[in-house]
């Protein structure tokens, strides 16, 4: 039997690409979307991120306010420590910083290393959390998935002589590379990997432990002997027969956008479907933040049974789904938020969907609120955003969300 940990699922008019889940839009980039609240169960295991008692969030209370544009194709933003500047990444292949809503010069220029358009090209950066380095995920001109370090200097320039490759993952196909790379709260650096494209799972990478494809990878960048990174011992999969040492959860389609809550370390999976649902996936850091957690694909699509020939009896269901129609067709995540400015929406994950542009708020609950119908303030809808890609945490909590058509930021703000 699968784990059943809560199902919302929305029942919408079809909406969707052919190649599976992305938006039809020369480089498009995966989103999510809900909207009418639905039934949940919960077993005792389930994570909860809500404190007992929230003040009652209302689409009221929030504002979505352009915060700066003349921006080309953001699908990221991230940030430093001691730094208050977003640095922006662009698609195209560079790196720009805002600063008090201005646009900077690109601080990083990889536009000659990339293949750019549809799923491809620049779609990743993090910051170290302790080192002046940074590391961006981005296809090469031969398909591939790429993750590069580089040295940052003090004012937030990036040293291409520094450039080092961190680890290099061979896609068959220009769709579905994933592309989010982040520090955790251990100190680690997470990968996200798409099954490797084109449409159906046609290589069968989600539940293959021999593929990096189809997996949300967990290394320590630094190298180790002839690869340039180190396994950390305690990844659930070293020492298994035929298994890649560095994978920490399988399972994905296409994880987008994922994130780890600031304030207790829940991971957050944004993963774009195939052709009739999307999903948000979440694991409590208690139960190991995804620490071999199976997210079902491609046994599943969402909760509903996708490839007969795939096995995955211990998968893990979304907390949302949502069948692609009005809604939307591809999930864009995602991070909870943790700011100051509304109050309350203090616990509520953030997310929307490309294709309709549309943001909501989710509120996971305790597990008193659990076992019957959900309240309409679990989900609420704050707005649109036309083809939103990510949206994404600053440095002070509050969040951002990219406008990937328009080329602009929008900050979520207290009306």
């Amino acid at each position: 039997m699968r784990r059943v940990v809560v199902v919302l699922a929305v029942a919408l008019a079809a909406c969707s690409s052919g190649t599976g889940g992305s938006a039809t839009t020369a480089g498009s980039t995966p989103a999510p979307d809900t909207t009418l609240p639905g039934t949940s169960t919960l077993d005792t295991s389930a994570p909860s991120t809500a404190p007992d008692t929230v003040p009652p969030l209302a689409a009221s209370d929030v504002a979505l306010t352009q915060f700066v544009s003349g921006l080309t194709a953001p699908v990221d933003l991230a940030w430093r420590n001691g730094d208050d500047a977003l640095y922006v990444v662009q698609q195209s292949g560079t790196v720009v910083p805002v600063r008090d809503g201005v646009v900077g010069a690109a601080v990083l220029d990889v536009s000659d290393r990339i293949a750019y358009g549809g799923e491809q090209g620049l779609l990743g950066l993090a910051f170290h959390p302790t080192k002046p380095l940074a590391y961006v995920n981005y296809t090469d001109t031969k398909g591939n998935t790429n993750v590069v370090e580089f040295a940052v200097a003090d004012d937030g320039t990036f040293d291409p002589a520094s450039a080092r490759t961190v680890i290099v993952v061979e896609q068959p196909f220009p769709n579905h590379n994933g592309g989010d790379v982040l520090f955790g709260p251990d100190g680690m650096l997470y990968i996200g990997m798409g099954d490797g494209g084109a449409a159906n799972d046609p290589l069968r990478h989600g539940q293959d432990l021999g593929s990096l494809l189809g997996k949300v990878l967990r290394i320590d960048p630094t190298p180790s002997g002839d690869k340039g990174y180190t396994v950390p011992a305690d990844n659930p999969f070293v020492g298994t027969d035929g298994a890649q040492p560095e994978i920490w959860s399988l399972g994905v389609r296409n994880p987008w956008r994922f994130s780890f809550d600031r304030e207790n370390g829940d991971l957050w999976i944004a993963d774009v479907g195939q052709d009739k649902f999307e999903e948000v996936d979440l694991v409590s850091a208690a139960d190991g933040a995804g620490r071999g957690a199976n997210f079902g694909w491609s046994a599943y699509e969402g909760t509903h049974r996708f490839n007969d020939d795939q096995v995955a009896a211990d998968a893990i269901d979304p907390v949302i789904e949502y069948q692609h129609g009005d809604a939307g067709c591809s999930v864009s995540g995602g991070t909870v938020y943790r700011g100051t400015a509304i109050a309350s929406m203090a616990g509520w994950y953030v997310y929307g969907d490309f294709c309709s542009g549309r943001v909501w708020a989710f509120q996971y609950g305790t597990s008193a609120q659990f076992g019957a119908t959900l309240a309409n303030g679990d989900l609420i809808e704050l707005g649109k955003v036309p083809a939103v890609s990510a949206i994404v945490d600053g440095p002070d909590g509050e969040l951002y969300a990219l406008a990937y058509n328009d080329g602009a930021l929008v900050r979520l703000t207290a009306a």
